[in-house]
């Protein structure tokens, strides 16, 4: 009796798991698109998948966020590991390096063959970012330029009635300002730890930072000797406190007590100060367009862009997410989740936040005049020896033309693998 009733349990379960198996759900068969994102950005994105799998049901994203901070190792240990995923969007100074490594496909083909994707509305600096010796590798996902943000009512007081609009009329109210300042106020905080406020007012010159298809620096060249004056004088004039960002408690209290009256920044800190500002100086502060040295002055185009990997079996798959996430509709509701800036223009036309927005506009006329860095893979690296010998010139360790000296000297050595590659370069093979 035991191994009957043993026996009918064993069919008893196998019953069971047969109707089991006939209840479930057919195999997924919809194309996986492996899309890697960054920051915040990667997390926010989630949020409108769905409707690119509603409009294309046989594609499937696969997302997988990362920080930034492990972002640039990861991508290379995938790419050495035949790894990589389908879509990125990578930050717009990474662009070069993945190009040089042949790890980007060309987007020129499928830019011109999909409707609406309008080249001429995106701005022309975040554009350029993503052209490499004149083939598209990059579209423009997002993008960020840094602008003075100002106390509306520190200039009001120092008897400034106009925004300036060149270096003269900068350092000029400037002065205004520091005589009407406290012995612990400043007209402008230049942090010595950063050298982001010294490259966009050396991208306002005429000479390139780099010369001879970025084998060499061109830092001994007039244009950027003339920045490097215009910024030691800043800080000898007293306008700009010899200091860092780490010695102060942070920018956005320092600058609600006027410790400074200017600060260079990116669009991310909009919402910071609107949050961090006390409600009675809600109205004191706004930004405005950079001066540069002869009028409205030109800045650097940063952000992120989307590319394709060549590695990828789904490049048709992957360039419709990028087409999708490029719609300008998609664009406004990034800027919705994350305070992010659209690289096109008819968002900001069809937008009424962003319309509307005073903070904003000041970005919206910057992009204009915004400029990619230069597109080598050394960049973020002669950037960094930028920042230090920046911090000596404004100590008086080094003279404007030892400095320039300096960089160009820390730019060659740094440039030295790429001259000898560009050298040995051979006829590229048919594709």
């Amino acid at each position: 009796m035991r191994a009957r009733w043993l026996a009918c349990g064993v069919a008893g379960l196998a019953l069971v798991a047969l109707l089991a198996a006939c209840k479930r759900e057919p195999a997924d068969s919809r194309q996986v698109v492996r899309f890697w994102a960054m920051g915040y950005e990667g997390e926010v994105v989630a949020n409108m998948l769905p409707e690119f799998e509603r409009r294309n049901p046989g594609i499937k994203v696969e997302l997988q966020q990362l920080p930034w901070t492990a972002a640039h190792e990861k991508l290379l240990t995938a790419f050495a590991g035949d790894a990589l995923p389908d879509v990125v969007p990578l930050g717009n100074s990474w662009i070069a390096e993945f190009a040089t490594l042949d790890a980007l496909e060309p987007l020129d083909a499928r830019i011109a063959a999909t409707p609406g994707f309008a080249r001429e509305d995106f701005f022309a600096g975040a554009w350029d970012s993503g052209v490499i010796d004149g083939r598209a590798y990059a579209v423009p996902w997002y993008v960020e330029t840094r602008v003075p943000y100002y106390r509306k009512d520190l200039l009001a007081r120092a008897g400034l009635q106009s925004l300036p609009q060149d270096w003269t009329q900068w350092k000029a109210a400037m002065a205004a300002i520091e005589r009407q300042a406290g012995p612990d106020q400043s007209a402008i905080l230049l942090p010595l730890n950063e050298y982001e406020p010294l490259l966009n007012l050396a991208v306002q010159q005429p000479d390139p930072l780099l010369r001879d298809d970025g084998r060499y620096g061109n830092f001994r060249s007039a244009g950027f000797k003339r920045t490097l004056a215009f910024y030691l004088e800043l800080f000898d004039l007293g306008y700009a406190p010899r200091i860092d960002n780490t010695r102060i408690s942070n920018v956005w209290d320092e600058f609600g007590k006027g410790t400074f009256s200017f600060y260079i920044s990116g669009p991310w800190n909009i919402a910071e100060f609107k949050k961090r500002m006390p409600d009675a100086l809600k109205d004191a502060w706004t930004t405005m367009p950079l001066p540069g040295p002869n009028g409205p002055g030109a800045s650097i185009a940063g952000g992120t862009s989307f590319v394709v990997f060549r590695q990828s079996n789904r490049k048709d798959a992957a360039w419709k997410l990028i087409a999708f996430l490029s719609e300008p509709e998609q664009q406004l509701r990034l800027h919705e989740l994350t305070g992010d800036l659209p690289p096109r223009r008819s968002p900001w036309a069809t937008s009424a936040t962003l319309a509307n927005d005073p903070y904003a506009a000041a970005y919206r006329d910057q992009l204009e005049r915004a400029v990619p860095a230069p597109k080598v893979p050394e960049w973020e690296r002669i950037a960094q020896e930028m920042r230090i010998v920046g911090e000596q010139l404004a100590n008086h360790r080094v003279t404007v033309d030892e400095a320039a000296a300096e960089l160009d000297r820390r730019a060659d050595a740094i440039l030295a693998k790429r001259r000898w590659m560009l050298d040995h370069k051979t006829a590229e093979p048919a594709r």
